[in-house]
Formats: structure tokens, C-alpha cells, sequence
């Protein structure tokens, strides 16, 4: 091996941690050529996990020969660390990482939600996950611009990011995954309600809903103040206060309303329901008998 390439694969054991996950163009921009990369992924120090996509396998796992696992979590925090797209954990998913949805099965969730201003790579959904990514437009929902790690977070780790004003502000989180406690961005329980109940009747159904909503009991009233008043969706925010209500959560009473537009008008939410008076909105006749 020549002293050039010889730099250019420490640099790479440097800068590309196991089990993280890097495309093409990611490696072309750093000077890794297509018959490179496919030296190094001969040579067992990068595989290739789908067209275009390279994971750069644990060392154990080479030394052993086994195929490297891949998780989602590993992809998703390869597209907010060192691909730097702005995608971010959210509804159902963020609600069941955080102990906060019933209906999680052994093997973890089968559809991951993901919200950004953009969908993620193509190869994303070619490397044979067990879970399927299902992407939502977070600017149709909040305006506000979703703050991700990026890749200089990789080098010192989580130091300060983790509590950025601005990740706070946002309506987001970050915890720790793996082995190496690699930053892994998430809505918060008052931001992941309203992406879910964005999906109300189409994609979750009003029992689920329901169900998530009863739950609920520590949710930070300053923190949906102000997830509220930057929410778009008329229809969302009428549901979660319907839901909140019918539930009599204690936050509630502490919960400020002003700048909360609620709009005009109804919004007919479920055929052959019935209207909620204060709300303005359809809901089931009776939801109690709907699971």
C-alpha cells in the first residue's frame, strides 16, 4: 500500500466510527475514489450495505468474520452526524422510545418515523432493516428549523450539544445509543403527540390515540405553550386540547392558551361522528367502545 492511501485509511479509521454509515458522494467529497472504496470494502475495512452506501464494520467483527448488524438507529444518526441532514426522530417512534406507547413489540418498532424538510436517501430504504423509515414534512407542521448534531459533534462526542438552547427550543431532545453513547436526535413527548395526532384519523386511528393520550401525565406545560402557538395545523391542536380535556390531565390547569389559534370553522374529522361543541371538530360517537 502506498504512503497516500496508507493516510487516507487512517484518516478514514479516524473520522468514520464503527457502525455508522456513509454514501458515495460523502467519500468521493473526501477524495475516496470509486476503485478505493472498493478496495476497502475487498480488504474488509468498509462493506457495502446497499448501492452507493458504506458502513465501516466493527473491528471485532472483522477480525471474526461476521456480518456486521445494522440497526436504524445507526443509519439515522449517520444522516444527523456526519451526512448532516436535518431528520429527526418523531410521533409514534419518539413517544416509544421514551416508555410512553403501549403497543411496542419485543423487536422494537416496525416503522420508524422520521421528520425533516426532506426525505432521506433512496439507499436508505435498500439495506434490508427490519423496521421501515416512514417520512413526514415537519415544515408543514412546525415552522421552526429542526437543529441536528452535524459532524463535528463526532470528534468530541456529545460534550455541551445535548443541551443547546436551541435543540430546547425546538421542541427536540438528545440521547445517548451503542456502545459509544452516539447522539441520537428525538422530539420530545409534547412535540412527538402533536406530530402523531398530525396522522389522525388517516394513519392512527382515535383509539390509539386515545390510548397514547391517557398516558401522558407529566407533559411540561411551557413546553406545549409554545409547541402549540407554533403549531400550522388547526386540526391538531383542537384534537390534542379535545383529548387533553377528555382525559382532565392535572398540566392542563397550568397549560396558557393565549396565542393558540384554534381558527373558525369545523373540521370534519370522522364520518357518522358527532360534533364537539367546544372544539368544533367529528369524533367518534363513542370512543370508548371503539378498541
Amino acid at each position: 500500500m502506498s504512503r497516500q492511501n496508507e493516510t487516507k485509511l487512517n484518516w478514514l479509521q479516524r473520522n468514520l466510527p464503527e457502525g455508522l454509515v456513509v454514501d458515495a458522494g460523502w467519500l468521493e467529497a473526501r477524495g475516496y475514489s470509486r476503485a478505493l472504496r472498493s478496495k476497502y470494502v475487498a480488504r474488509g475495512w468498509l462493506d457495502s450495505v446497499a448501492r452507493g452506501a458504506y458502513l465501516r464494520p466493527p473491528a471485532r467483527l472483522m477480525a471474526s468474520g461476521e456480518e456486521p448488524a445494522l440497526h436504524w438507529q445507526n443509519v439515522v444518526i449517520s444522516l444527523q452526524t456526519l451526512l448532516e441532514r436535518p431528520l429527526v426522530v418523531g410521533g409514534r417512534t419518539a413517544l416509544e422510545l421514551q416508555g410512553l406507547a403501549h403497543y411496542l413489540g419485543a423487536s422494537g418498532p416496525r416503522e420508524i418515523h422520521l421528520y425533516g424538510d426532506a426525505p432521506p436517501p433512496a439507499w436508505v430504504g435498500k439495506l434490508g432493516l427490519a423496521a421501515s423509515f416512514v417520512f413526514h414534512n415537519a415544515g408543514r407542521l412546525f415552522g421552526n428549523k429542526l437543529i441536528t448534531p452535524g459532524e463535528a459533534v463526532i470528534g468530541a462526542r456529545l460534550c455541551d450539544w445535548k443541551h443547546d438552547a436551541d435543540l430546547r427550543q425546538s421542541g427536540l431532545i438528545c440521547e445517548t445509543w451503542g456502545h459509544w453513547d452516539w447522539p441520537l436526535v428525538l422530539s420530545t413527548p409534547e412535540r412527538a403527540i402533536l406530530e402523531l395526532l398530525d396522522g389522525v384519523p388517516q394513519r392512527e386511528t382515535f383509539h390509539q390515540a386515545d390510548v397514547l393520550m391517557e398516558g401522558l401525565h407529566n407533559l411540561s406545560p411551557r413546553r406545549l405553550h409554545e409547541l402549540l402557538v407554533a403549531c400550522h395545523s388547526v386540526k391538531v391542536k383542537r384534537l390534542f386540547l379535545w383529548f387533553a380535556e377528555r382525559h382532565e390531565h392535572a398540566w392542563l390547569k397550568r397549560l396558557d392558551r393565549r396565542g393558540v389559534d384554534l381558527g373558525r370553522g369545523k373540521r370534519m374529522l370522522v364520518r357518522g361522528g358527532r360534533l364537539d361543541a367546544k372544539f368544533h371538530i367529528t369524533v367518534p360517537e363513542n370512543l370508548d367502545a371503539a378498541g
